[in-house]
């Protein structure tokens, strides 16, 4: 193992901020989030006491277990979008169901915060859509001089052109973008 190595070195809190961002990338993780804080007022509020001087106020309904359930299915349906994205739709669809049925339920759609961030969850739930792996581009001059007959992965992608649009778009970058451990900087000293 060289000095040099680059993994060693590495801090712990940066290694975890660089998975953290890779497992929320492959998933809807915002509409999970917005679904899971709609939930928490949603169920909340039928059960909160409000002090004012020596009043309380109860805010409590006749539909208090209707709205903790609304609320406990919500945040149900924001962990499942996060950890099971391939039923993101169905779990979207079942979270803007659950944020209008809401509002007559449980205090106004949790006095309307609720309400707005499970809709707002659910709605990015269903638009989301993972993404697609860039295909990988060959390197000619690794492997030779190939023409662009010699096999499959070695093409440039053409350009593409369309009638109406007045420029061509950009051929993707062809070199690597990767970030390296340090940042970019050196050792030296």
């Amino acid at each position: 193992m060289s000095p040099e190595s680059t993994g060693q070195n590495e801090h712990y809190l940066r290694v975890f901020r660089r998975r953290f961002r890779t497992w929320r990338g492959n998933r809807p993780f915002w509409a999970g989030l917005f679904t899971m804080v709609g939930g928490l007022p949603i169920a909340y509020f039928p059960y909160a006491n409000m002090h004012l001087g020596n009043v309380t106020l109860a805010m409590s309904t006749t539909a208090g277990a209707g709205s903790l359930i609304i609320g406990v299915l919500l945040i149900t349906l924001g962990l499942t979008m996060w950890f099971h994205h391939i039923v993101r739709v169905f779990a979207g669809v079942a979270a803007i169901l659950l944020a209008l049925i809401s509002i007559p339920v449980a205090n106004i759609g949790g006095f309307l915060v609720g309400f707005l961030f499970a809709l707002l969850g659910g709605a990015l739930s269903i638009s989301w859509a993972p993404g697609e792996p860039k295909p990988e581009l060959v390197d000619a001059g690794a492997e030779g001089h190939m023409s662009k007959d010699s096999g499959p992965g070695t093409q440039q992608p053409e350009p593409e052109f369309h009638s109406t649009a007045a420029v061509p778009q950009q051929r993707p970058e062809q070199y690597d973008t990767t970030v390296e451990v340090d940042g970019g900087r050196h050792r030296a000293g």
